[in-house]
C-alpha cells in the first residue's frame, strides 16, 4: 500500500498518536495494525484521531455505545438449545484492510467461487473428475449433501451457486488464507451489514473520511443476479427461513426486510402444477425465486428426508420444471467439506487453468493411505477435524482439535477409528492468526481473528464481491478461539481507499413510483392478527388488575368499592383466565359451594398477583410470552421500536403490597399504550396493518361486551357503573356529557353504543367494518362471504340496539358473534400447512 494514501489528513494529536504507540509496544509482529503502519499506511492514525474524539479518551464509553448502537438494531443470534435470543457482539473498533491488500482477496474470492460453481457442475453432470480419480468417489458420496437425485438435473439458471462465503485469515508472514468454504446456505452477510449500520451511526463522517467502501452495491447485485436468472421480468423472490428458533433468524429477517424479500417458512409455500405459491391473503401468489437459509435435506420432504416439517413438498419438481430457482441450489453442500480443501488446488489447474490466488491451510484427507502415514508421523503438530460435518468418534465434538493436547486415552481413542473410518478424518495445519486491535475492559488490546467475506452473482452472472465483511475476534490470545457464542465477539471489516467514496444506496438511480406494499403471506397476516389481540388481551387485563386494586385500597376508613363490586372484578379476573386461583377443598370429595355475591369469596391481592405474574392464559407473563414468540417470528414486518418494547422483560416486582402491584400495573399499561401508539402511528396503512388493528378490534369489542354484561346489567349498583366507565376509560367523556350523576341507560348508550368513543363497542365495529371493506374477497358474483355474513349480524343487532333494550342476552350473543367472526377471518385469510390449495374464486398469480 502506498505510504501517502492518508496524507489528505489532517495531522494526529496526542491522543491517537498515543493509543498507536502503546498498542504497538503490546502487539506481536503479525499484528494487522503493526504491519500497515510498519508499511507507511496511515488509515489506523485517522481512526484513532477519530475514535479519541468520539469518546472523549474513554475506550469503555465507546464500546458502550456500540453496543446501544447494536440494540438499537436489534442485531441479535441465538445458540443451539437456548431459546432467547443474545446481543450480538461487535466491537467499537473495526477492522481496516487497504484496499490494494483488498484487490487480491477479493481477485481470490471470486476465483474461488467459480472453482467450487465448476466442481459442483462437474459433480452433478458429467463427473469426469471422480472419473478421473482427480476427487476420490468417496468424498462425493461420503457426503450427507450429496444427493444422487440431483445428478443430472440443471439448476433454472444454468447455476448451482448464486452466493457463496469463506472464512479467511492472516498468518503471522502477512498471508491471507482460506480456512473455511461455505455453499451450502452462507450465513453471515445480514451480520456483516448490521455491523456496517452500528459502525456507522457510531462513527459518522469518519467513515468518510477514511473513504470507506460502501456494501450496498453489493446486496443490489445480489438481488439482481437472483432476478436475472427467474423467467419473470418482476419475479417475486423469498428468502427461505427454518423460523424464529433458527440461531441467525435475526439476521434473516433484516435481510428480508433490507433487500425487500418475503420472508417464509415452508408453510406459507405450496407447489401446484410444478409452479411454487405462497398463500397469502388474496390466494396463492407466484414464487420464482428462493435464496434458502435451511438445509438441502430439509428442503422437500419427498425428495429428500420424508421427516421434515420445515421443507415444501414438490418444491424439487418446481425448480426441475424451470419453475423455481433455488439459491444455493440442492446438494452444493457435497463440496463444502473440510477435506475437500486438500484437492482444491489441483482442481484449481484442471478446471480453471489457474494457481489459487488465496492458497488453502494446509489439509491431508485421512481416507488417502499415503496423506494418513503422513498425518500419524506429524501428529502432534496437526489440528485434527472431521472431514464432513458428523462428528466422529475418535472427535465426539465435532471441532477441530490439536492432537498435542490429547490425553493419552484420547489419543489411543482417535488413532483407532482414524484407522477403522480414515474417510473420516482431515488433519490441517496449526495456523496462528494474526491479531488486529479489540477493546477489552477499556483497553486496547490485540486479539486474533478471522473475516468471512461474500461474493455474490450480478445480474450478468459474474461473481461481485462484498468489499468487507464481518470479523471474528478471539477473546484470548488463543489463535482458535473464533467461534460466535463461545467467548468470540464480532467487528466490522472496513476496505479504505484514496478516492473519496460516492454515496450510494441500495436502489438504483431511477425506480419505478409504486403504492402497492406488497404481498403479504397468510402466516405474517395471522401473527399480525393475533399479536394484536393479545397486546389489547394485556391491557384489558391491566385495566381489572388497577380497578380492582385501586377500589381494594382502603381510603378514609373504607373500601373504595362495595365488596360486590370488588367481587366482580375478582370474578372477572378468574373468568378471564388472568388468575388461576386454587378453589378450597371440599369435604368427601364433593365441589365446594360458593356463596353468589360474597365479598369475601376472593383474595383480591393474590388474584392481581396472579394476573401479573401468574401462569393464566391471560396474565400478563403469559401474553407478553406468546406477544413475543409472534413478533419474533414476524420480525421483518415490525419496528425496531415495537421489538424492543415486546422483547424488553417485565419489570421486577417490588413488594406483593397492593400500592406497590398497582404502581407496576401503571408502568406495564404505559408500555402496552406505548405500543398501540406505534402502531396507530408507525405502521404503513397496509393490508398487515389492517390485521393487526383488526384483531385489536375484535378482542377489545369481546371484553367490552363481557364487561357491560357484568357492569352494566339492570342491578348494577353506582360502584358498578364507575368501574364499568374506568375499564372503558370514559369517566372523563361521561362527566363532561352528564351532570347529573350517573345512570344506568347513559353509561350504556357511552360504552356500547355511542359511535364516537374509541373505547365503545360501536367504534370497533365501524373500525372494523373498515378493515373488511379494504381486504380482498375471493368471490366475483357479488355474494358475502361467510365472514361478512357474521359481520351483517353484528352490524344489525348493534344498530337497532337501546341503552333500554341492550340486555345481558342481547350482549352475550354480540360477544358470541364477535368469537364467530374471528375464527371465519382465520378461515378465510390465514392458509396453513394441509389446507387446499385454493379456495372457491382464487386464482393463481
Amino acid at each position: 500500500m502506498q505510504g501517502d494514501m492518508m496524507a489528505e489528513l489532517p495531522g494526529l494529536p496526542s491522543l491517537g498518536e498515543g493509543w498507536l504507540q502503546s498498542y504497538i509496544a503490546m502487539a506481536g509482529m503479525a499484528d494487522a495494525l503493526r504491519g500497515d503502519v510498519g508499511r507507511g499506511a496511515r488509515w489506523w492514525h485517522a481512526l484513532f484521531e477519530g475514535i479519541g474524539r468520539l469518546s472523549e479518551g474513554r475506550l469503555d464509553l465507546l464500546q458502550q455505545r456500540m453496543a446501544r448502537q447494536v440494540q438499537e438494531l436489534g442485531t441479535a443470534f441465538r445458540l443451539p438449545g437456548e431459546e432467547g435470543e443474545r446481543p450480538w457482539p461487535v466491537s467499537a473498533v473495526p477492522l481496516l484492510i487497504g484496499e490494494d491488500d483488498w484487490a487480491v482477496i477479493a481477485a481470490g474470492i471470486a476465483q474461488r467461487a467459480e472453482l467450487l460453481e465448476r466442481l459442483l457442475d462437474d459433480v452433478f453432470g458429467e463427473q469426469t473428475v471422480v472419473a478421473s480419480g482427480a476427487v476420490p468417489a468417496a468424498l462425493v458420496t461420503g457426503s450427507r449433501a450429496f444427493w444422487r437425485s440431483q445428478v443430472g438435473v440443471k439448476p433454472p439458471g444454468g447455476h448451482h451457486l448464486h452466493i457463496y462465503a469463506a472464512d479467511i485469515g492472516r498468518d503471522p508472514s502477512g498471508e491471507w488464507r482460506v480456512l473455511d468454504d461455505h455453499v451450502r446456505a452462507p450465513v453471515g452477510a445480514g451480520y456483516a451489514l448490521e455491523n456496517r449500520l452500528a459502525s456507522s451511526r457510531l462513527m459518522g463522517a469518519l467513515q468518510t473520511r477514511l473513504h470507506v467502501e460502501r456494501l450496498a452495491p453489493f446486496f443490489s447485485a445480489f438481488r439482481e443476479g437472483l432476478s436475472a436468472v427467474c423467467r419473470r421480468s418482476d419475479p417475486r423472490i423469498g428468502l427461505l427461513t427454518p423460523g424464529r428458533y433458527n440461531q441467525s433468524y435475526a439476521e434473516q429477517a433484516h435481510l428480508a426486510r433490507y433487500l425487500g424479500l418475503l420472508l417464509v417458512e415452508g408453510s406459507d409455500l405450496s407447489v401446484t402444477e410444478d409452479g411454487l405459491f405462497v398463500r397469502t391473503i388474496e390466494g396463492l401468489k407466484r414464487v420464482d425465486a428462493l435464496w434458502r437459509r435451511i438445509d438441502s435435506r430439509y428442503l422437500d420432504p419427498l425428495a429428500f428426508d420424508a421427516g421434515s416439517a420445515i421443507g415444501v413438498p414438490g418444491l424439487m419438481d418446481a425448480m426441475a420444471a424451470g419453475q423455481a430457482v433455488i439459491a444455493n441450489a440442492p446438494g452444493a453442500g457435497a463440496v463444502e467439506s473440510t477435506a475437500m480443501g486438500a484437492f482444491l488446488p489441483a482442481l484449481a489447474q484442471r478446471l480453471l487453468g489457474e494457481h489459487l490466488i488465496l492458497p488453502n491451510i494446509a489439509t491431508w484427507w485421512c481416507g488417502q493411505d499415503g496423506p494418513r502415514a503422513q498425518v500419524e508421523a506429524r501428529l502432534d503438530e496437526l489440528l485434527i477435524a472431521p472431514a464432513f460435518s458428523e462428528a466422529p468418534l475418535g472427535l465426539p465434538r465435532g471441532r477441530p482439535v490439536l492432537a498435542a493436547t490429547l490425553s493419552r486415552a484420547q489419543r489411543e481413542i482417535l488413532l483407532a477409528d482414524m484407522r477403522n473410518r480414515p474417510t473420516d478424518y482431515v488433519a490441517m495445519e496449526d495456523v496462528h492468526l494474526s491479531t488486529t486491535p479489540a477493546v477489552l475492559d477499556g483497553q486496547l488490546v490485540p486479539r486474533p481473528f478471522t473475516v468471512r467475506v461474500f461474493a455474490a452473482r450480478d445480474g450478468e452472472g459474474k461473481w461481485t464481491v462484498m468489499p468487507g465483511g464481518f470479523a471474528r475476534i478471539g477473546d484470548d490470545s488463543d489463535a482458535r478461539v473464533t467461534v460466535m457464542g463461545e467467548g468470540a465477539f464480532s467487528a466490522d471489516v472496513c476496505v479504505v481507499g484514496r478516492k473519496t467514496v460516492d454515496p450510494v444506496s441500495l436502489l438504483p438511480q431511477k425506480v419505478p413510483i409504486r403504492r402497492n406494499p406488497g404481498t403479504l403471506p397468510s402466516r405474517a397476516a395471522d401473527n399480525l392478527y393475533w399479536l394484536g389481540r393479545y397486546l389489547e388481551r394485556g391491557e384489558a387485563t391491566l385495566r381489572l388488575v388497577r380497578a380492582t386494586l385501586g377500589g381494594s385500597i382502603v381510603a378514609d376508613g373504607g373500601a373504595a368499592l362495595f365488596p360486590l363490586t370488588l367481587d366482580r372484578l375478582g370474578t372477572m379476573l378468574i373468568a378471564s383466565g388472568a388468575a388461576i386461583a386454587e378453589r378450597p377443598a371440599a369435604e368427601d370429595g364433593e365441589e365446594p359451594e360458593e356463596e353468589e355475591g360474597a365479598g369475601e369469596t376472593h383474595d383480591l391481592r393474590e388474584l392481581a398477583l396472579l394476573a401479573l405474574d401468574g401462569d393464566g392464559p391471560a396474565s400478563i407473563k403469559v401474553l407478553m410470552r406468546h406477544a413475543r414468540a409472534i413478533a419474533s417470528g414476524t420480525r421483518d414486518r415490525l419496528s425496531g421500536d415495537v421489538w424492543r418494547l415486546v422483547d424488553a422483560p417485565l419489570p421486577a416486582a417490588a413488594s406483593d403490597d397492593a400500592e406497590a402491584m398497582l404502581a407496576r400495573a401503571v408502568d406495564l399499561q404505559e408500555r402496552f399504550s406505548a405500543l398501540a401508539g406505534l402502531s396507530a402511528e408507525n405502521m404503513g396503512r397496509t393490508a398487515g396493518w389492517r390485521f393487526h388493528d383488526m384483531g385489536r378490534r375484535i378482542e377489545r369489542a369481546q371484553w367490552g361486551c363481557r364487561q357491560v354484561r357484568i357492569f352494566g346489567a339492570a342491578d348494577a349498583s353506582a360502584d358498578d357503573l364507575t368501574t364499568l366507565l374506568d375499564l372503558f376509560d370514559s369517566q372523563i367523556s361521561y362527566r363532561a356529557r352528564y351532570l347529573a350523576g350517573l345512570a344506568l341507560e347513559p353509561v350504556r348508550d357511552l360504552v356500547a353504543l355511542d359511535p364516537y368513543n374509541p373505547r365503545s363497542i360501536a367504534f370497533q365495529v365501524e373500525r372494523i367494518a373498515r378493515h373488511l371493506a379494504e381486504l380482498p374477497a375471493l368471490r366475483d358474483d357479488g355474494m358475502a362471504e361467510a365472514h361478512e355474513m357474521i359481520f351483517y349480524r353484528i352490524e344489525a343487532t348493534l344498530r337497532t340496539a337501546t341503552a333500554e333494550t341492550l340486555d345481558a342476552a342481547t350482549v352475550l350473543g354480540l360477544e358470541n358473534m364477535f368469537s364467530e367472526l374471528s375464527n371465519a377471518i382465520s378461515t378465510r385469510f390465514f392458509l396453513q400447512g394441509s389446507e387446499g390449495f385454493r379456495m372457491s374464486g382464487m386464482t393463481l398469480a
